[in-house]
């Protein structure tokens, strides 16, 4: 199973990309463990420190950046 997780203290954009990600989730049929950290701390433990930012299985794959459904699917696809 995947694990992603979107970083962000809750702003709009930081939702939005919690929106696309469950929703190209869906469209790819991909069942995941999705987390979404607000807290500051574990934001800079994972090495984030612009939001919104996507981590996908083991790696932080954006930052700063509202990414597209199709965006999102192409880096679970590849």
């Amino acid at each position: 199973m995947r694990v992603i997780k979107v970083f962000g203290p809750g702003c709009l954009k930081c939702e939005a990309l919690y929106e696309n990600v469950v929703k190209a989730l869906e469209e790819l049929k991909i069942e995941a463990q999705i987390e979404y950290i607000k807290d500051l701390k574990q934001m800079a433990l994972y090495g984030v420190f612009k939001t919104p930012a996507l981590w996908v299985d083991g790696s932080v794959v954006s930052q700063g950046k509202v990414l597209s459904v199709d965006e999102i699917k192409q880096i679970l696809t590849t």
